[in-house]
């Protein structure tokens, strides 16, 4: 697998097993290396004097940490349609049939999911005789 996609990709198990918890490790490893690495370069033009300002110092971590938050919160926060479908596959599928199991509360939710939409007419044998 390309190290990139190993690294923004979630981790299905749910946990903090030692997969995740070393893909944290390897991008809180990045995000240090960059920040470093952005700081000198900074420092190296004559910015050094702002970036020892509260102020300086506040522009740069907003700056560098904000694009990056999703990349190292990948496997922290699990968008909820993804996780039902983990769980999903994670029972197992109805009889073979690539179905997920469902309990009666969640049938329920999905069938009253609609409940006060107005309907149209009877269709069939509705009519006068």
């Amino acid at each position: 697998m390309n190290p990139w996609r190993w690294l923004t990709t979630p981790d299905p198990d749910p946990g903090f097993t030692p997969r995740k918890l070393l893909k944290l490790f390897v991008r809180v490893l990045i995000f240090a290396l960059l920040a470093s690495l952005l700081s000198a370069v900074l420092r190296a033009a004559g910015l050094g004097k702002y970036l020892d300002t509260w102020w300086g110092t506040l522009l740069f971590v907003l700056v560098l940490y904000v694009p990056l938050a999703r990349f190292l919160t990948v496997d922290t926060f699990v968008p909820r349609r993804l996780a039902q479908n983990r769980t999903a596959q994670q029972r197992g599928g109805a009889r073979g049939t690539g179905k997920a199991v469902t309990s009666s509360a969640e049938r329920r939710k999905e069938r009253n999911r609609y409940a006060g939409v107005r309907k149209g007419p009877p269709r069939g044998s509705g009519g006068r005789r």
